[in-house]
């Protein structure tokens, strides 16, 4: 061999050697990562429809009034007022209209995503701006067709009836207003569960542009038809139903009927295809995922979009140490319907007010014995927003059931008395549905009392003796009823006398405000989301949760101790997750300046760790 022929065998010798570690095989976790980022999502090619709400108005006359109405004034909602009254054959509609004891006034109402035909909504009652109505409490809305309206030059143009409304009016004027402030509210209330859907509003899903096509429509069909099925008279049948190249139609699965925007979540996180090897690799990934509260509530979505393979991962994230990892795994168990589910989520609605409204949701979602029992234990803590949201959970996994079935009152309301063992508590709704939960059976009113249910029903006691309820109204005999001075007996007997869930509601605000009633009166105690968790960074671990318990939203937080040491770091973030229907509040208009500040407050260095990590973990998913 020459000499040139030496060096260059050994430069290809050199050169071999170099380039053998740029070939030889990636690391476990690149693999994975390449793995899973082969696999596409639903959520990459569709996005979700019909997660607005849709608002429906009505032009309606309320009667009823004693001589606190008024007659209106020519205008186009008068005319659409009386022709609604000649098509229906009221005799003389002028005179009516004109009667001091009956008022025009417009009705709004917001039929939200996925409503049925029969399932009912609160609805919102106001006097126009000119009126001469000076108060509608005591009034009854007489049926009203609900239509899309708007207002197009000088006509009202209106669509199709979506709805009907009807009901007593619950006027919001509260004791501590100031009179002019009292005056506007006696001219706008409430009428709850007031509205019945008539049409259905379909969810869907809608294909991205670029990605419209027949086959990718019919493939995201197939893939949530194999993770989720309903019954139709015994037939199984998949939940999506591909309409055209572009949009599939989505029936709400039983479970999510009370948290749909979760439920198009987890559609969205559905993998379209997978192999055996690209799902065992995606499930290391999402274990790992799972395990960091950074990136918890992602990863159980997309668990929980696996279905039952991803129970097993799942149930590894409920045993972790940190109490954000356990709820989000423990909430996506839940509507995987695993028992498991059921100890950290009673603990997160006892412990953590801002994550009791998703805890509670998935607690009322799960079919197991457990989940009752746990529901039906917080009914006893000192927490009113625990204890009625319990309530509603329990309500919602099944009204039939004895324990909160109760009773509807006068044909008006729920009422339900419960024997339980927390505080004496009286919770009434201002939205939802008309409904009036006592906590504690025996509770009665501190006498001597004089009280009033609204207009013309009196509740008298000027000893310890006997309470006497009367109603007085002009024309009529004067009735009474005699009880004692149990506020069930109280309730039933000025029902009797023919008073309205408004009455009611009256009688129990005069009762605390003349300090009659000692027990606790809540309204609306529901829980709510949005809340800030403080999340507490350590050296090796989080802090492990405590048995503190939140009172009426004030958070609990378990970090203890740990608070104060050295190497500990905290930040507060809002809880992630879709808020549910269950506890839905009335829609309000978003206060754009404390959002802004509310943000801001969390703090930059919080926000750039949390961005930082998701992009650590799902840049390339």
């Amino acid at each position: 061999m020459t000499r040139w022929s030496s060096i260059a065998v050994c430069a290809c010798l050199f050169v071999a050697g170099c380039a053998a570690p740029a070939v030889r095989s990636q690391s476990p976790e690149a693999e994975e990562m390449e793995a899973a980022s082969k696999v596409k999502l639903v959520g990459e090619l569709a996005a979700t429809y019909g997660l607005h709400t849709v608002e429906i108005d009505a032009i309606g006359l309320v009667t009823g009034l004693d001589g606190t109405g008024s007659d209106p004034a020519p205008s186009p909602e008068r005319a659409a007022l009386l022709a609604d009254m000649q098509a229906r054959g009221v005799a003389q509609p002028n005179q009516v209209l004109a009667s001091p004891d009956t008022s025009l006034v417009l009705v709004r109402g917001y039929l939200r995503p996925g409503i049925q035909p029969g399932d009912k909504f609160d609805l919102e009652v106001r006097i126009p701006s000119r009126s001469e109505t000076t108060s509608l409490a005591g009034g009854w809305l007489m049926e009203t067709r609900l239509k899309e309206m708007a207002m197009i030059g000088s006509r009202l143009h209106d669509g199709h009836v979506l709805a009907l409304a009807q009901g007593a009016v619950l006027v919001e004027a509260p004791a501590t207003a100031g009179k002019d402030s009292d005056n506007v509210m006696q001219n706008r209330g409430r009428i709850l569960g007031g509205g019945v859907a008539l049409k259905p509003r379909p969810l869907g899903l809608v294909l991205k542009p670029g990605k419209q096509s027949v086959s990718n429509s019919s493939l995201i069909g197939t893939a949530i038809n194999q993770r989720f099925h309903t019954f139709n008279q015994g037939v199984k049948e998949g939940v999506a139903t591909p309409k055209t190249d572009d949009y599939i139609e989505i029936v709400v699965h039983p479970r999510y009927k009370d948290n749909i925007p979760r439920y198009l979540q987890v559609l969205r996180s559905v993998p379209l295809r997978e192999t055996p090897t690209q799902q065992m690799a995606r499930l290391a990934l999402l274990e790992r995922q799972m395990l960091d509260p950074v990136t918890a509530s992602t990863a159980a979505l997309r668990l929980e979009a696996l279905g039952k393979r991803g129970i097993d991962v799942l149930a590894k994230g409920i045993e972790s140490k940190d109490l954000e990892v356990r709820f989000y795994a423990a909430e996506a168990l839940a509507y995987l319907d695993d028992k498991r589910a059921v100890e950290p989520l009673v603990a997160a609605a006892k412990n953590e007010s801002a994550f009791r409204v998703f805890a509670l949701t998935a607690l009322s979602a799960m079919d197991d014995l457990a989940a009752y029992e746990g529901l039906r234990g917080l009914l006893d803590v000192s927490s009113a927003e625990t204890r009625y949201g319990a309530f509603r959970s329990l309500w919602a996994m099944n009204s039939q059931d004895s324990l909160v079935s109760g009773e509807y009152l006068g044909g008006q309301f729920s009422y339900h008395v419960l024997d339980t063992s927390g505080p004496p508590l009286i919770h009434v709704t201002r939205s939802y549905r008309p409904e009036v939960v006592v906590f504690g059976a025996d509770q009665r009113l501190q006498t001597p009392f004089v009280l009033e249910a609204g207009k013309q029903i009196m509740v008298i006691c000027k000893d310890d003796g006997d309470v006497v309820v009367s109603r007085f109204a002009i024309g009529k005999d004067d009735q009474k009823r005699v009880v004692t001075n149990r506020v069930d007996d109280i309730i039933r007997a000025i029902v009797e006398l023919g008073g309205t869930y408004p009455d009611v509601v009256d009688c129990l605000q005069k009762a605390v405000a003349a300090r009659s009633l000692t027990s606790r009166f809540a309204v609306d105690a529901v829980p709510q989301a949005g809340r800030t968790y403080d999340r507490v960074y350590e050296d090796e671990a989080l802090a492990d949760s405590g048995d503190g318990e939140s009172v009426d939203g004030d958070v609990a937080h378990a970090a203890g101790g740990a608070h104060e040491g050295e190497g500990v770091k905290q930040a507060s973030f809002v809880a992630d997750g879709p808020v549910p229907d269950l506890f839905a509040q009335p829609k309000e208009k978003p206060d754009r300046k404390k959002r802004k500040k509310t943000e801001s407050s969390q703090g930059a260095d919080a926000k750039s760790k949390k961005t930082a990590e998701k992009r650590r973990w799902f840049g390339k998913l």
